[in-house]
């Protein structure tokens, strides 16, 4: 089986349709989007569209959920919110509450965005420091609350990592599509940086307790996210969508 891995695609249709357009010359098998797709202040709707138009096995992200359990005290307090919701109307919103929060793909494959049991949690990264370091082989264990699949693929941190366990199973998260650096303040301020504004995705191929992992960048012309991030007064993803690194 040859599977293509999307995650973190933050309303960047930019990215999206580079890295799209790359996939679809790879002879994969299936494409998975491992969540966090329309939350940003580049372009929801089309970002949504153009989704629309392919064939992904979809999973919720942390973010997806933000987005359709927003209560007004929070949408009000949020501009980029308030944006993200009058993009992209009704349809979208109906359709992010339908995506399951994890997938069992077959006996061998297994979909997270998050951890097993929570999509706040990154699976492979502690942040204590600040940023990002990998944890112990034994506390990654933990955290897969008894998870048993050979290929185990997650999202949420936007760092492409493959990582083989004590256990014999391999945990591959794919990187971001649409924003290569962020801070963030929870569980504690901290920063990912990935150095390069280039979309990043993932393919992994092979069968039992043996899969090839390519993690590959794709260049796109980041400019027009950078534009439409302007437009919203987010000077932040600005800067992480031009560098790949923290303000």
């Amino acid at each position: 089986m040859k599977i293509a891995l999307i995650s973190d695609i933050h309303s960047n249709v930019y990215a999206l349709d580079a890295v799209i357009k790359h996939i679809k010359r790879q002879g994969v098998d299936l494409m998975v989007n491992l969540g966090d797709i329309l939350y940003g202040p580049i372009a929801p709707k089309a970002t949504y569209d153009l989704l629309m138009t392919h064939e992904f096995v979809t999973i919720c992200g942390n973010q997806d959920r933000q987005i359709f359990q927003a209560v007004q005290e929070e949408i009000d307090a949020n501009p980029t919110m308030q944006f993200i919701l009058e993009d992209l109307g009704n349809e979208p919103l109906a359709w992010m509450k339908t995506l399951p929060f994890d997938k069992q793909l077959n006996n061998e494959v297994y979909l997270c965005h998050g951890t097993p049991s929570n999509d706040l949690i990154y699976l492979l990264e502690d942040v204590q420091q600040g940023y990002a370091m990998v944890r112990p082989d034994a506390e990654i264990i933990s955290l897969l609350n008894g998870q048993q699949s050979s290929l185990i693929c997650c999202g949420h941190s936007h760092t492409p990592r493959a990582i083989s366990l004590s256990t014999a199973q391999i945990i591959v998260n794919p990187g971001s599509v649409g924003l290569q650096a962020y801070t963030d303040d929870e569980p504690l301020i901290h920063s990912m940086e990935n150095f390069t504004h280039h979309a990043s995705y993932s393919i992994v191929e092979g069968e039992g307790a043996k899969w090839a992992v390519s993690n590959i960048k794709i260049p796109y012309d980041y400019q027009l996210a950078v534009n439409e991030s302007k437009k919203r007064n987010r000077t932040d993803w600005m800067h992480f969508l031009s560098t790949g690194k923290k303000i």
